[in-house]
């Protein structure tokens, strides 16, 4: 993005960020202080609030994405991709997270379950599968970079610095105080993060009242002018919004299989008692509902930059929100702009690391390694949390290599990016989970034939941009590589479902 910031802008960025770093290093040593081994580290040892523990869930699913590199979506592509990111997918996400919501957290919190990859493992009694789903975690390192990025875009503009050591600093004192914290610290600094992002989106989705002046037919016809595509239902023009399938049907198989990531499901492992499920999703969802539909303002982003450029220099996707929060608000506002935009950010790559480090903790190492880890507890337990900060110093290098070379050389988006690993990831999950939580007495070959399935189906559309029949959608859109590999392999495992039932069955006879 060019130009130059204001210096009013960039000195009070620097007070607030400041500000904003003493604040959540205050939560991380209290947290720390609570945090005795890695169990505490991965589902706390503090008695949390439903509220905070709700929004901590709203924030977390709010990334990055949402906030900062959606929009940019939207500004490029109009009512196609508002309708796919901020109603489809967000509509089918929160029905399917209530409904999943209760039947993981009654399991998890029976066998007292810390990760996402044990709880798979123990409902199907395979440790294999824990460290298969285990090692398919590391995916997630996509989403990790994804926020790096748009992290970086938003506050190195702010504090006029350079994008490379803005990327090194976020990850030095984000994946820094993570080692710390865990559980206990993270809900506390999710929930003030999602305050400031409530504030925030309201002021987003106000910011563009003037282009309302001449009522919603105003509205449509201003973004007419700029271009028809960005009012029509589909856009031939983009990879990922062509027909009504891509626009419509693969964002809710995607919204419903979302939810299986394990900075999500497991927050609810989080709450003390079963009583408190019902008010942890409804503070949950009612925040994260608003949270979604931020990315409108991709369209005022839109009529402000109507040929996307600022001050004479092309804007990339990734920066045009940053750019229009620069542009449209005094100092004062783009300031509290700007930190609920990082609050988007960190809140849920907080998540992320947690769950990752848990997962490759719990699910890879110690199981790997089992026989070279003291046996005494109290030794144990200490290298367990050894083991955990080393792991995520070794995500952090991981992160900063690959963060760099999405800023620097990005496929569109670093979002498409993102989506190829995560997608994966939740399509090779969803079986599992659905089975595991509804069905009782699953074979455990079925969720891992399953699982194989998607992840094969998923890449293999993805890499080879193999085309959908009956629609102009390719593999070549990740969202359609994740939706296909999700049908098949749910096709597949109620297949084997019946099949064994019928073997049983007539072995019973």
């Amino acid at each position: 993005m060019g130009g130059v910031v204001n210096p009013n802008l960039v000195v009070l960025a620097w007070v607030a960020i400041l500000l904003y770093i003493f604040i959540i290093l205050f939560f991380v040593i209290r947290g720390a202080l609570k945090t005795k081994n890695i169990s505490d580290y991965a589902v706390g040892s503090m008695n949390f609030s439903p509220v905070a523990v709700g929004l901590a869930l709203a924030a977390s699913i709010t990334s990055a994405a949402t906030f900062i590199i959606n929009p940019g979506f939207v500004a490029l592509y109009g009512l196609s991709a508002f309708l796919s990111f901020g109603v489809f997918l967000p509509l089918s996400a929160l029905i399917s997270l209530a409904i999943l919501s209760k039947g993981f957290r009654k399991y998890g919190a029976q066998i007292k379950a810390l990760t996402l990859a044990e709880w798979i493992g123990k409902k199907y009694n395979s440790p294999g599968l824990t460290l298969f789903f285990g090692f398919l975690s590391l995916l997630l390192i996509t989403f990790i970079v994804l926020i790096s990025v748009g992290l970086t875009k938003i506050i190195s503009k702010s504090l006029n610095v350079a994008e490379i050591n803005v990327l090194i600093g976020i990850v030095v004192f984000v994946f820094g105080y993570m080692m710390f914290g865990g559980a206990n610290s993270m809900v506390y600094t999710n929930t003030i993060q999602a305050i400031l992002m409530i504030i925030v989106a309201f002021i987003l989705l106000g910011s563009g009242y003037e282009h309302f002046s001449k009522g919603v037919y105003g509205f449509i016809n201003s973004l007419n002018a700029i271009d028809p595509k960005l009012t029509q239902l589909t856009n031939g023009s983009s990879f990922l919004f062509r027909d009504l399938f891509e626009l419509i049907v693969v964002p809710i198989i995607i919204g419903v299989a979302i939810i299986c990531q394990p900075h999500i499901l497991t927050k609810s492992l989080l709450l003390k008692t079963n009583k408190d499920v019902n008010k942890y999703l409804l503070v949950g969802i009612v925040t994260e509902a608003l949270f979604f539909l931020v990315i409108f303002a991709g369209f005022y982003a839109r009529l402000t930059f109507p040929d996307l450029s600022y001050n004479g220099a092309p804007l990339k996707m990734d920066g045009i929100l940053s750019a229009y929060v620069v542009q449209k608000f005094s100092v004062y506002i783009a300031i509290l702009v700007v930190m609920g935009l990082i609050s988007a950010g960190l809140s849920t790559l907080e998540g992320l690391i947690q769950a990752l480090a848990s997962t490759i903790t719990l699910d890879i190492i110690q199981p790997l390694f089992k026989n070279h880890l003291p046996s005494e507890q109290k030794k144990k337990e200490k290298a367990g949390i050894i083991i955990n900060r080393i792991t995520i110093l070794s995500l952090a290098v991981i992160s900063v290599y690959l963060s760099y070379g999405q800023l620097v050389h990005p496929k569109l988006s670093v979002g498409i990016f993102a989506q190829n690993g995560v997608y994966a990831y939740f399509a090779a999950a969803f079986v599992p989970i659905l089975f595991g939580i509804y069905f009782k007495n699953i074979n455990k070959i079925i969720p891992i034939i399953a699982s194989v399935t998607a992840i094969v189906v998923h890449f293999t559309m993805y890499y080879g941009k193999l085309p959908i029949p009956f629609s102009k959608a390719t593999g070549e859109n990740p969202g359609v590589a994740a939706a296909t590999a999700i049908i098949l392999s749910l096709l597949l495992g109620l297949l084997l479902k019946f099949i064994y039932e019928r073997k049983n069955y007539d072995y019973a006879e």
